[in-house]
């Protein structure tokens, strides 16, 4: 791995390498994500979290107000359509720049989340709660597809452009930009009242069980080519 990448340009690093050293790390992670994703789905399917749901819907709302209501209406877009609209953006810049591994990385990284969002929502068919603002959705509740996708789309997307830049500060900036993102669109769905919390939190555990291994098999992939 080089040290002379340059924002543009083809791409002549590996991606995952950003993200994590090793894929036992990542590997250890995506473990780790299994079991608290677990341990919440039973607790959801079983009830239990029911207060805590409820306690935190509460606190949440006590605080709305009609201009925090609009903010947050425009922060849920950005994990929907804003976040259709940035995935097409990026994939014109990586074909521009002939970035072509990040391409594959964030086309696999949304293809991959779709499946699990689809296949996890109809597996536990959680319904909905009364929202606290605009129409209900017609999917199903659980896990929080926004949140979701946008941990998918937006920390992949950091990890492909801080990769990119040799500034340290730059590198910090991005992908606290990615993070305080993606905890907003989480803290919107519950403040819309369109989600649980427990489905927020399930929602960024899901991406982080599939983040996780991409960067595993990749890592995997990387050692086997090095040997050769």
């Amino acid at each position: 791995m080089t040290n002379n990448s340059h924002l543009p340009g083809p791409e002549k690093v590996p991606e995952a390498a950003v993200l994590a050293e090793g894929p036992l790390i990542s590997l250890a992670v995506a473990v780790l994500a299994i079991f608290c994703f677990s341990w919440l789905a039973e607790h959801v399917a079983e009830q239990h979290t029911l207060e805590f749901d409820s306690s935190v819907r509460a606190a949440v709302h006590a605080c709305a107000s009609p201009l925090l209501t609009r903010l947050m209406f425009a922060i849920s877009f950005l994990g929907s359509g804003g976040l259709i609209a940035s995935a097409l953006v990026s994939f014109a810049l990586f074909r521009h720049f002939e970035w072509h591994r990040a391409a594959v990385w964030l086309a696999v990284t949304l293809a991959g989340a779709t499946v699990l969002d689809l296949t996890l929502k109809f597996a536990f068919h959680r319904p909905r709660p009364v929202p606290f603002f605009g129409p209900i959705p017609r999917s199903y509740s659980f896990p929080s597809g926004h949140s979701l996708f946008s941990f998918c789309f937006y920390g992949v997307l950091a990890g492909l452009l801080a990769g990119r830049v040799q500034s340290a500060s730059l590198r910090v900036l991005i992908w606290l930009v990615a993070a305080l993102l993606v905890l907003a669109i989480g803290l919107s769905r519950i403040y819309l009242g369109v989600h649980y919390p427990s489905d927020v939190i399930a929602g960024y555990l899901t991406g982080t069980i599939w983040t996780a291994t991409m960067i595993a098999l990749d890592r995997l992939r990387k050692r086997r080519k090095d040997r050769r």
